[in-house]
């Protein structure tokens, strides 16, 4: 990022109440950023700031609620002044769980609402302040970030409607990048594999509502089994989100960011697996991994 002098570094980063948007908040501020963390309640963004000691406001914003992003934005500008945004992590995000066959198209659209058109709504509201910062400061200095998952690459069954959200995600953030650049603003995705944060609780708690009709454990139901146990498995051995936060950082900080950053080595395997396997291979590592075998007949492409 070009030297900007004795400016304040605002960036804003929704879902911070827990989990990597919560250890993005801290530890960006503890590096000098003046942090605007978004949250739904009030209580969440009130122990941010306590934590922090400094350098971290709370700031309410549902983003699947437009009157919600549009009174944040109005917060935000008044708080930023003339300097605007430097950055901007969407990082909202909620896990919809299930066989695509038995997933509500109501849960289908709430995944997405949160995941993707959220993801949207708040970074056209953002965007006039990241260009503002941009006409302040030069050139290269405004960022956006984009919370991604390694899901976003590599589709699983049972969890179809979250990496389809993320798969979104990734082609909507191709496409702004290229539109943005002539604007001096970067875009890039950070693609994390299994992380420790409370979202495998979450996982664990939904468990039991992935698919209570019969006939859905009838059709899916080995299947839904070796997912959650992966799921298990995956929770036990996941990285701190200290990691995805440095990796935030860097993309906030770099004079020129990388455009996709995987972060974990399951994160980094399974890219490589996916681009260079073909199909049928692929899908019966991942039909050995949910503890189901793969049917006959199927051909490579």
């Amino acid at each position: 990022m070009p030297d900007t002098g004795h400016k304040k570094r605002y960036v804003l980063i929704t879902g911070a109440s827990t989990g990597i948007g919560r250890a993005c908040a801290l530890h960006l501020a503890r590096i000098g950023f003046a942090v605007l963390a978004g949250v739904r309640k009030p209580a969440d963004g009130e122990s941010l700031e306590r934590d922090a000691g400094g350098g971290v406001t709370g700031i309410r914003i549902d983003v699947a609620d437009l009157a919600s992003i549009a009174a944040a934005a109005e917060r935000v500008r008044g708080i930023v002044g003339d300097d605007g945004l430097c950055g901007l992590v969407n990082n909202a995000g909620i896990v919809v769980a299930g066989p695509v066959e038995f997933v509500s198209l109501e849960d289908w659209r709430r995944q997405f609402e949160v995941n993707f058109f959220g993801q949207i709504a708040v970074t056209q509201a953002m965007l006039p302040l990241l260009r503002q910062h941009v006409a302040t400061h030069g050139p290269g200095a405004a960022r956006i970030v984009m919370m991604s998952s390694i899901a976003g690459k590599v589709g699983q069954p049972i969890v179809s409607p979250y990496s389809s959200s993320k798969f979104s995600l990734e082609s909507m953030s191709d496409g702004l990048r290229i539109e943005l650049k002539p604007q001096g603003i970067h875009v890039c995705l950070i693609e994390p594999g299994a992380i420790d944060t409370p979202i495998w609780g979450k996982g664990a708690a939904h468990e039991q509502g992935v698919s209570p009709d019969t006939s859905a454990r009838v059709l899916y139901g080995a299947m839904i089994d070796g997912i959650m146990e992966r799921a298990r498995h995956a929770a036990e051995t996941a990285i701190p989100a200290q990691r995805v936060a440095d990796a935030v950082a860097a993309c906030l900080t770099r004079p020129t960011p990388r455009i996709r950053t995987l972060v974990g080595r399951d994160a980094k395997m399974a890219a490589l697996a996916r681009r260079w396997l073909p199909d049928r291979w692929f899908d019966a590592i991942v039909s050995r991994a949910a503890g189901v075998s793969r049917t006959s007949g199927a051909t490579a492409r």
